[in-house]
């Protein structure tokens, strides 16, 4: 006899960067349907309106702590396309290198920190992998937890060197970088580059970066998982494959790249969408935000961002989230590490696309393959950088005209669209990557990815903030603080 429907609100999330709060109706043991709520308004957009356009460096990166430099990249961009100016080479290469230590940092973080001391709670303790799960994961104290963070620290060394502090950094600009390199900062770079790089190797892999980055197939991971190095990368699939992740969390199968890391010839991660098992080009000018179940004036219709606003609705009695709908053609899409390596081709994460979509284990296979990929190419741009060159290109600001500036965070596809008039901001608009993963359903009831990922997860008896719900939501490794602006 099938039990009737139940309601089970889910929220706050503990290791989940800013508020949510997810609403399950649960029937025969499993997620009926899920209604997902960011319930914290902060109003950047509102904030930047009326300022000068450039105030959008300073104040654009205070949305977040981890995610700062991505928000001063996506800021830089839209400037640069209202100047009509592009970076110089230098600017550019330590642009992508900046951006690259923030994304790889936050990788770091979601694998160790947030994701997998999930698998060292009691929970799990029948499983045969628990006991290595708990001392090397467990929350705050585990080894492989401590090492990362120090080799996080070390990272961020990068940022140091060429932005000159982080979070909150003012080096990213239009025209590239306000603060250069010498050739001793150079030889700096490749050291602490270089002592990362061992780091990932001895604990995470197991093995050198470039084997990680040639993985090309299901069947890779799963001779990885019988007799590969014994790494975290190794424990985390065998435990993906104890607890069956292949099976949990899967959304639309619909991926979104606004593409990453410009080169002297193309970028080094691809832009476009892969849907249906098709490559497709991105069109910015078909996005637009749907506000019919967010807590904001505008239901009328959807907005291109644009035409954009962010206005509380006091009226409000049918938004359940201060989080807008964005869409692509009046679609959802999925966005962070792994729609970006599937965008971009890397045969890995197609074949894991194709045969399963994506899934719980399919998107941290996905960080765990980038990280290693930007990390070689981290290394090939150090190389690339001419200290005796310039830095930066300059631009004059015009008095009115709009811009979008579009990059990759580590979770995923971030918009800035600004609107200026008579010298100031008269419209600005962000679309982060968990406004487009964690967005509430639409006008035509079409649920968000999140909304759709936790559909059929297993709810165990008693449970009140059920172990599946966690996985599915921290694979996806939300940022709150950047969803509503």
């Amino acid at each position: 006899m099938s039990q009737g429907p139940t309601r089970l609100v889910v929220g706050p999330f503990n290791r989940v960067e800013g508020d949510l709060e997810v609403r399950l109706d649960v029937a025969d043991g499993a997620v009926r349907e899920a209604f997902v709520s960011s319930p914290l308004f902060r109003g950047f957009e509102r904030i930047l309106e009326g300022r000068d356009p450039r105030d959008a460096l300073v104040i654009a990166p205070r949305i977040c702590g981890i995610c700062s430099v991505s928000q001063s990249h996506a800021a830089a961009v839209a400037l640069a396309a209202l100047q009509g100016i592009a970076p110089t080479d230098n600017g550019r290469v330590a642009t992508n290198l900046i951006l690259a230590t923030e994304n790889v940092a936050d990788h770091l973080t979601h694998f160790h920190v947030f994701f997998m001391p999930d698998f060292a709670r009691a929970i799990y303790e029948d499983r045969p992998w628990f006991a290595t799960a708990a001392r090397r994961f467990k929350a705050a104290q585990g080894e492989s937890v401590r090492r990362a963070l120090a080799t996080r620290t070390t990272l961020l060394h990068v940022l140091g060197l060429l932005a000159g502090r982080w979070p909150h950094t003012l080096a990213l600009q239009p025209g590239g970088v306000a603060k250069g390199a010498d050739a001793r900062d150079q030889m700096r770079l490749l050291a602490t580059l270089g002592a990362v790089r061992a780091d990932l190797e001895e604990r995470l892999y197991g093995a050198p970066l470039e084997q990680v980055a040639e993985l090309s197939a299901a069947a890779d991971l799963d001779a990885w998982r019988r007799a590969g190095p014994d790494g975290d990368f190794r424990l985390f699939l065998e435990i993906a494959a104890d607890l069956d992740l292949v099976t949990l969390g899967r959304a639309h199968d619909r991926f979104l790249s606004y593409g990453a890391y410009p080169q002297a010839d193309g970028r080094l991660y691809a832009p476009g969408t892969f849907a249906g098992g098709r490559d497709g080009a991105l069109d910015p000018a078909a996005i637009a935000e749907d506000h019919t179940f967010a807590r904001m004036e505008g239901r009328e219709g959807p907005h291109a961002p644009f035409e954009g606003s962010t206005f509380p609705d006091a009226a409000d009695e049918t938004g359940y989230t201060w989080c807008k709908a964005p869409r692509l053609s009046g679609l959802t899409f999925e966005t962070g590490a792994f729609a970006r390596q599937v965008v971009a081709g890397h045969p890995l994460a197609r074949d894991l696309a194709t045969a399963e979509g994506a899934n719980v284990r399919s998107r941290v296979v996905g960080r765990l393959v980038e990280t290693a990929r930007t990390l070689v190419a981290m290394e090939g741009w150090v190389r690339e950088l001419e200290p005796g060159a310039p830095w930066c290109a300059q631009g004059t600001m015009p008095h009115a005209g709009r811009a979008f500036g579009l990059t990759e965070a580590a979770r995923g596809a971030l918009g800035h669209w600004m609107v200026v008039e008579k010298g100031r901001i008269a419209r600005y608009q962000i679309i982060a990557p968990t406004t487009w993963n964690f967005s509430p359903r639409d006008a035509g009831g079409q649920p968000g990815p999140l909304e759709t990922a936790l559909v059929g997860a297993p709810i165990r008896q008693g449970e009140t903030t059920p172990v599946s719900v966690q996985h599915i939501v921290r694979s996806f490794d939300p940022c709150m603080v950047c969803t509503v602006h």
